[in-house]
């Protein structure tokens, strides 16, 4: 009990955060971007009427238009220039990873190191500009066929107000790119999931107001806001609890004799996660889902037959919604554990340095026993993530719940919070290591 009360202190060091200049600066730096962020999600678009479009988005808010306007913080039911968000980056990311495992070429550049990454987030650059441009001209034909009691959606609709849409939305995602690159390079964290962080904890106080209106003019009852309420902070502790879990597999070095003295043979051990991919998978699934789905929505009843009969199985806790999102969540707790952890090279850098697993042979064995407790780990994973995921789904479908109560974003922010402090942390101790050093050189001269 002592020591864990002596890690948190160690952790909380308030004297050492005020002397970590560069931490310090960083944090400002994060703010600053996500301040501005959050007001660009409140400059709409040009011509369109947003109080028109505030009566279409509360009239579809338990739909799949809101659930994607939580993951763009509010800024799609506004039509903002940030209404795609970060998206489209995303889709061309996973779009570039899939091409990566099945392209010799990609998997070339993939080995050539700094020079090799920098060409493959060049295409990924270009694939999102293609992705957005295809999604503003959906978006842009779709808002011209909306309207509701108060007129139509669109003033002026024509190839000008599409052209508008277009260069605005792309504009606005290639932004959201370049800072997200920056909050990751000079800021804290990792600047994509901060972005989309950001937009769910930023409409989180509204969303708690409006679930207790429900409850104030008696559509949900008390005991069940309450019951919510402490479900969510389960959800959380158990998000918490699942995403600290490893499998720990020990790792053996053998004894060596240089001259007279025996070195070696120490034990380690390899950490391997039950949920490796963390927050990626549901982010992917609902980048590559999401978005088309929008497009058939606002759509629907202005296109073809089909894009209503579309709309309507890929409606809010259909079956046919349900299953592909659970399915694309599942595919991508496999498909990013696979690429983020390479069970052959680990054993050969293992057999490399001397390492072992006791009573497994060295490489190619080692390779199988690794992967066979890898995949056994991320089936677990991915159980843990389908019904994360499936709980928002449940709540929203059933009881109306707003989705900043379900699994999917309680997931996200719990993540990216626990990835933020332990990069803050690892700058804290940098700075003390940097400390100690300069204290020793200093003692070392006298």
């Amino acid at each position: 009990m002592a020591s864990a009360a002596e890690q948190f202190a160690s952790n909380m060091n308030f004297g050492a955060f005020n002397k970590a200049t560069e931490l310090k600066n960083r944090i400002w730096f994060t703010l600053g971007a996500l301040i501005i962020y959050r007001l660009g999600t409140y400059i709409p678009l040009p011509g369109i009427d947003p109080a028109v479009l505030k009566d279409i988005f509360q009239q579809n808010q338990g739909g799949v238009l809101g659930m994607f306007d939580m993951f763009a913080g509010g800024a799609l039911g506004r039509m903002t220039i940030f209404a795609l968000n970060i998206m489209p980056y995303i889709s061309a990311s996973i779009i570039m990873q899939l091409m990566s495992a099945v392209s010799p070429k990609l998997e070339a550049l993939k080995k050539e190191g700094e020079a090799g990454r920098k060409k493959i987030n060049q295409y990924t650059r270009y694939g999102t500009v293609l992705i957005a441009a295809l999604q503003a001209y959906g978006i842009s034909a779709g808002l011209e066929g909306m309207g509701s009691s108060a007129g139509p959606a669109v003033a002026d609709p024509g190839a000008f107000f599409r052209f508008q849409v277009i260069v605005t939305l792309v504009g606005g995602t290639i932004f959201l790119m370049w800072l997200g690159e920056q909050i990751t390079a000079r800021g804290v964290g990792n600047g994509i999931s901060l972005i989309i962080f950001s937009g769910i904890v930023a409409n989180l106080p509204s969303a708690l107001a409006g679930t207790l209106e429900l409850g104030r003019t008696g559509a949900l009852s008390t005991a069940f806001i309450i019951t919510l309420l402490i479900m969510s902070v389960g959800v959380i502790f158990f998000i918490v609890f699942v995403e600290r879990a490893q499998r720990r597999i020990i790792i053996q070095y053998p004894k060596r004799q240089r001259g007279n003295k025996m070195t070696g043979g120490e034990s380690s051990h390899l950490p391997l996660k039950i949920n490796t991919a963390g927050v990626i998978p549901p982010i992917f699934a609902s980048s590559l889902l999401l978005m088309p789905v929008t497009v058939i929505s606002l759509s629907a009843g202005t296109g073809p037959e089909w894009l209503t009969q579309a709309a309507a199985y890929l409606g809010r806790g259909q079956p046919v919604y349900l299953l592909v999102y659970i399915s694309m969540v599942v595919f991508f707790a496999f498909f990013y554990t696979a690429v983020v952890f390479n069970p052959a090279e680990t054993a050969e850098n293992l057999k490399k340095y001397g390492g072992f697993v006791p009573g497994i042979r060295p490489g190619k064995n080692t390779a199988d026993y690794l992967d066979w407790v890898l995949t056994r780990l991320t089936v677990v994973g991915a159980a843990y993530l389908a019904a994360i995921c499936l709980l928002p789904e449940l709540l929203i479908s059933n009881y109306s719940v707003p989705f900043y109560f379900g699994g999917t974003s309680l997931l996200i922010v719990v993540t990216v919070t626990m990835d933020t402090v332990a990069q803050v942390q690892s700058h804290l101790l940098a700075h003390q290591y940097e400390g100690l050093i300069k204290k020793s050189k200093l003692r070392g001269r006298r």
